[in-house]
This record gives C-alpha cells, sequence and structure tokens, in this order.
C-alpha cells in the first residue's frame, strides 16, 4: 500500500528526471537549479512572478535531491540513517523532507493509523509519551515484568529471553512505566527472592548532580549550560533528570508551554523550546565590534560591515532584533520600541545624517553666507542641504543669506547689493 502510495503521489505531484550518465554532465549535477533552468519545468506563460517561479524551481529541486530516498523509505525497512547515507544526502534533512511531504509513509512506518484525520494533525511523537514502535518493541517484556509466572527473572533475564536489550527494557520503564520495577522490588521481596541489589540513585550520583539539579530548578539555564557550568555529563544529567527528578521536568513543561503561547517573545524571557532568549555567544562575538562602532560613531550601516567583515543584512537584522531601541536613538526616535512601528516612516534626524552636515552647519553660524555656497565649499547637493536646514535648523536657514535693512526689512545680501 505504502509503496502504491508513493509511485501515485510520485506521479501526480511532480515530473521525475533520468538519471544523468555522462560524466561529463558532474558539473548539472552539483548545480540542481541551472539544469532546471535548461529544463524549463514551469514556463514562462503560466503568469508566475519571478518570486512565486524561483520558489517552484527549488521546490522541484528539492524532490528531485530526495527522490530515491523516498522510494527506499517507502519499498524496504532500511533505516533512515541507513538510506540517507546510501543516497549521500544528511539524516536530519532527510527527516524533516519526509515528515513534511511524506507524513503519510512516515505514519504507516511507525503503525500509526489515520482514520479519516490530516495527516500533519497527527503527532508521531508526542511530549513525555513513548514512541509507538518502542512500545511495540518492549510491550511484551513489560507485560512479562508484571507477571508472576516469571518474577524470579531479573529484569536483563527477561529482557534477554523476549529479545531486547536489558539497560533499554529498564530505561524504558523508568521513564514511561514507573510503576513496574519498585512493584516487582516489593513482590520479590514478600516472596524472599530479593536479590539485595541497590535501587535507584546511589548516594555518589546524587552528591554528583545535587547542584545541577538545584540550578535546573532555580533558573532557566538549559540542561548543556549547567552540565558546563558543574562539569557533569549532559547527557547524564539528563538520564538523572529523567529517572529521578521527573517532578522538576513536569515543571519546565509547563513552563515551556505558558511562554509558547505568549504572543511577543521578550529578550531574557524563557522560550517555548526551553531556552533564554537572547543571542548565542558566538553570535555576539561575531558582531561587538561593529555593535561598538554603531553606538560610537557616525558611521553608516553599511560602512561599518565593510570595517568589521560582516554582511550589511546580517548586522542589520541583529540589531532590529537584539539592540531596537538603539536603532530608534540613532534614528532620532524617544520612547520605547513599539511593535509593528515602520523606521524608515517615522526617523527624524539620524546620527549619520547629522555628522554629514555638522561641519557646513558650524561653518554657517560662523560665517553667514548663502547656502548654496556653503553646500559647495564642504561638497553638499545645494537643494539637499537647504531641505535639512529647513526641517531640522529653520532659524539658521531663515538668518542664511539675508539681512535686516534700515526699514526692519529681510532681504538677501546680493539683492541689497543691486539696490545700493
Amino acid at each position: 500500500m505504502a509503496i502504491q502510495f508513493h509511485q501515485e503521489m510520485k506521479d501526480r505531484d511532480y515530473p521525475t528526471k533520468e538519471p544523468v550518465r555522462n560524466p561529463q554532465q558532474s558539473n548539472e549535477q552539483a548545480n540542481p537549479m541551472g539544469q532546471l533552468e535548461k529544463e524549463n519545468p514551469f514556463p514562462d506563460p503560466i503568469g508566475l512572478t519571478p518570486r512565486q517561479r524561483s520558489a517552484l524551481l527549488r521546490r522541484h529541486a528539492l524532490h528531485q535531491k530526495y527522490d530515491k530516498a523516498v522510494a527506499l523509505y517507502a519499498e524496504t525497512n532500511m533505516p533512515l540513517k541507513t538510506i540517507a547515507m546510501e543516497c549521500h544526502v544528511s539524516a536530519g534533512g532527510l527527516g524533516s523532507y519526509l515528515r513534511r511531504y511524506w507524513r503519510e509513509l512516515v505514519l504507516h512506518r511507525h503503525h500509526i493509523p489515520l482514520e479519516g484525520e490530516n495527516p500533519h494533525a497527527v503527532k508521531i511523537m508526542s511530549e513525555g509519551k513513548p514512541n509507538v514502535v518502542s512500545h511495540a518493541r518492549y510491550k511484551k517484556a513489560i507485560d512479562a515484568c508484571l507477571s508472576l509466572e516469571d518474577i524470579e527473572l531479573n529484569v536483563s533475564q527477561i529482557a534477554r529471553k523476549h529479545g531486547v536489550e536489558g539497560t533499554g527494557l529498564a530505561n524504558f520503564m523508568r521513564i514511561h512505566e514507573p510503576e513496574v520495577i519498585p512493584w516487582r522490588e516489593k513482590v520479590r521481596h514478600w516472596l524472599g527472592i530479593n536479590d539485595n541489589t541497590h535501587r535507584g540513585a546511589t548516594p555518589a550520583c546524587t552528591k554528583q548532580y545535587a547542584e545541577a539539579v538545584e540550578l535546573y530548578k532555580k533558573t532557566d539555564m538549559t540542561i548543556p549550560e549547567i552540565a558546563g557550568a558543574c562539569h557533569v555529563s549532559p547527557s547524564g544529567f539528563k538520564q538523572h533528570l529523567r529517572f529521578y527528578h521527573k517532578n522538576i521536568l513536569e515543571q519546565k513543561r509547563k513552563k515551556r508551554s505558558e511562554a509558547q503561547a505568549r504572543p511577543e517573545k521578550k529578550r531574557g524571557e524563557l522560550s517555548g523550546n526551553g531556552r533564554t532568549y537572547k543571542p548565542s555567544l558566538r553570535t555576539e562575538d561575531k558582531y561587538a565590534k561593529a555593535l561598538s562602532l554603531y553606538k560610537d560613531t557616525a558611521l553608516t550601516l553599511k560602512e561599518i560591515a565593510e570595517r568589521t567583515h560582516v554582511t550589511a543584512e546580517g548586522l542589520r537584522s541583529y540589531l532590529h532584533k537584539w539592540h531596537i531601541d538603539l536603532v530608534r536613538e540613532r534614528a532620532g526616535l524617544s520612547g520605547k520600541a513599539e511593535g509593528g512601528l515602520d523606521l524608515r516612516k517615522s526617523k527624524k534626524r539620524m546620527k549619520t545624517v547629522a555628522a554629514k552636515y555638522e561641519k557646513a552647519i558650524g561653518s554657517l553660524r560662523k560665517h553667514p553666507r548663502p547656502i548654496a555656497h556653503a553646500a559647495k565649499e564642504f561638497g553638499l547637493h545645494p537643494e539637499t542641504f537647504r531641505e535639512y536646514l529647513h526641517k531640522h535648523e529653520p532659524e539658521l536657514a531663515n538668518r542664511q543669506g539675508m539681512v535686516q535693512t534700515s526699514e526692519g526689512k529681510r532681504m538677501s545680501r546680493q539683492s541689497k547689493r543691486k539696490i545700493c
């Protein structure tokens, strides 16, 4: 059924491409977009804008890239990582592509029934719940652990009996069936077959992770950050929390859900993925010098980007996302940033523009003369300079080139010379 569905969707959704057999065509394989332009799968007469057509070409190239991998996923039982290695694509990229475009195949492989639902509305893995495949793998072994027939066997022996790994079975039960192991220990103790083996966290393990657990409980630091600060293993700390501090994990899960429901993210607050909403240290280091120049100089953003060897668009995005108050200050705006404000329409006197005209304005104040003369002297456009003065220095603009007559009237110096 999965194979037939894959073939039908393949024939309907996008055209297939014959494999390139000529070694001279390796350049075309390396540049699928150029090859697609030559094939022209979306001719111009269909009335698409260049942007829409480019998006279709990218999607077409994406389908061609994963075509072989999708066929293997539908027609075999090979693991996704093995398929990715065979098709020379990343496992993460292939998994993301399958979940987005071939979700029916993913659900079929995980034995999740659709029952007329929208495939994208069906969750493959729910937070805090077992995977369908893992549950099916350990079901018989868990039933045996709850049976008095196998009460004399320990968990490792039951795992070997049912063909699963002992550590995997024990970990699965600790996380998803936490009542099974304590029940077995109580019954074995009553029957006198206890093996006197310590269960639960050892004192050494509890001491090792005590500081990390307190940090995780009282701060919004992530598990890797806490592990680094406390010099413990991130994976070991995570397992310790999952086994022995489920209540703390549940509290964190609630906080993340509340953060995800908030309409707007704020810097320094917890976000929906459990991390503090702030730029990474790598990003801060990358733009540190550029940020300093943006604060302390009147250089344009493009000039700062060239001096610090970063892209202008990346710097603009960083500033607008993490330092919007600084951007507003430079644009001559006061007060706190408001959502949806267009800085291009609301800017007043920008720091860079003010610095551009600063010397010319100072010269005009000391030596009054026509604006056009001052503009020519400092290499400025006369009309642009005049417009700037009338907007930001109206008193100075009104005085330039004008003198007061004995009768109290104001006229240009040139006109007064002509009259005299």
